[in-house]
């Protein structure tokens, strides 16, 4: 269904700092860093798309969260979903929802909130029983 996902930073190296030792933990594999432009990407398994990018926005305007948007990443248990909560907050994100069920989404749903550094929400998700 996606091609790929882009979120705008304002601060490539920080969002790297955070991004990268996130993805590492959900297992997606980086495909490319260009600091020069500045932008990364990951790919997901099998590849090569969808893909979730990173980067300064086209129009080199400061980038703006919007209300409403998120971003989920897929995590293979619940504990790596309490890992990538831990992880987001140690670098920099604030939480928008700590890791639990959220039954009003389905009985197996266990998910945590955040936001990155820049503001963006974010979601890590198991659909699968313990």
């Amino acid at each position: 269904m996606f091609s790929h996902i882009f979120v705008g930073v304002s601060d490539f190296e920080r969002a790297l700092a955070f991004y990268t030792p996130l993805m590492a933990l959900l297992g997606v594999e980086a495909r490319f860093c260009d600091r020069s432009r500045p932008w990364a990407g990951w790919q997901s398994n099998p590849g090569p798309r969808p893909l979730f990018l990173i980067g300064k926005p086209h129009d080199q305007q400061a980038p703006a969260p919007g209300n409403g948007h998120m971003a989920a990443f897929l995590a293979d248990s619940r504990e790596v979903v309490d890992q990538a909560f831990e992880l987001a907050l140690a670098k920099g994100g604030c939480s928008e929802g700590g890791p639990g069920l959220r039954p009003e989404y389905h009985e197996h749903y266990y998910g945590a909130y955040f936001r990155d550094p820049d503001g963006n929400k974010l979601c890590v998700v198991c659909h699968t029983p313990p």
